[in-house]
C-alpha cells in the first residue's frame, strides 16, 4: 500500500479533544465529525485541509479519552494517514478498527514541514518526503492489520469475512 499526500504539522500530546472536540459528541456522523476535526488544535483546519492530506505530529497523538470519533473524524475528512512520533494505545487501535493508517516514525515527524509532500510505503515501512528527498523508516503495517485497512475497518473487514 503506497499512500501519497500533503503534510499538515501538530505538534505532541495532541488529546482526542484536540481532535473531535466534546461539544461535537452528540453526533456520530462523520461527515458531520469531519467538519471540527482538529479545530481546537486550529479553528482553521477544517477548512483547509483537503481529502488526501497526511498529519504528521510529534508524540503522543490520541491521548485523553478513548473515544472512536477522534480517528472517525479525521478519516472522514480525507486525511489518508497520520504519522508520529507515538500514538496513544488507544487511539492507535481505535485507528486500525475504523481503517485509518497510522505509522510511528520519530524520524519523519521531527524533520518533515508543514506543507512537503510524502510518500508512505506500508508494507516496507518506509516514508519518504518527496519535497526534499530524505527516507525514513517507520514500522511496518501487518499484513492483518493492512486488510483492516483494506477492508475499511474492522467491521467491514468481519462482514466480508461472514459473507464468505
Amino acid at each position: 500500500m503506497i499512500i501519497k499526500g500533503r503534510v499538515w504539522k501538530f505538534g505532541a500530546d495532541i488529546d482526542t479533544d484536540a481532535i473531535i472536540p466534546a461539544r461535537y459528541l452528540n453526533t456520530s456522523d462523520p461527515k458531520e465529525l469531519a467538519k471540527h476535526v482538529m479545530e481546537d488544535a486550529d479553528s482553521e483546519f477544517p477548512k483547509k485541509v483537503k481529502p488526501g492530506d497526511i498529519i504528521v505530529a510529534d508524540k503522543n497523538f490520541g491521548c485523553g479519552s478513548s473515544r472512536e470519533h477522534a480517528p472517525i473524524a479525521i478519516k472522514a475528512a480525507g486525511i489518508q494517514a497520520v504519522v508520529a512520533k507515538s500514538f496513544a494505545r488507544i487511539f492507535y487501535r481505535n485507528s486500525f478498527n475504523i481503517g485509518l493508517p497510522i505509522f510511528e516514525s520519530p524520524e519523519a515527524a521531527d524533520d518533515i514541514k508543514e506543507g512537503d509532500q510524502i510518500e508512505i510505503d506500508a508494507d516496507r515501512g518506509l516514508i519518504k518526503n518527496l519535497t526534499t528527498g530524505k527516507e525514513y523508516p517507520a514500522r511496518p503495517i501487518p499484513p492483518f492489520m493492512q486488510e483492516l485497512i483494506a477492508a475499511g475497518g474492522l467491521v467491514e473487514w468481519t462482514k466480508k469475512k461472514i459473507s464468505a
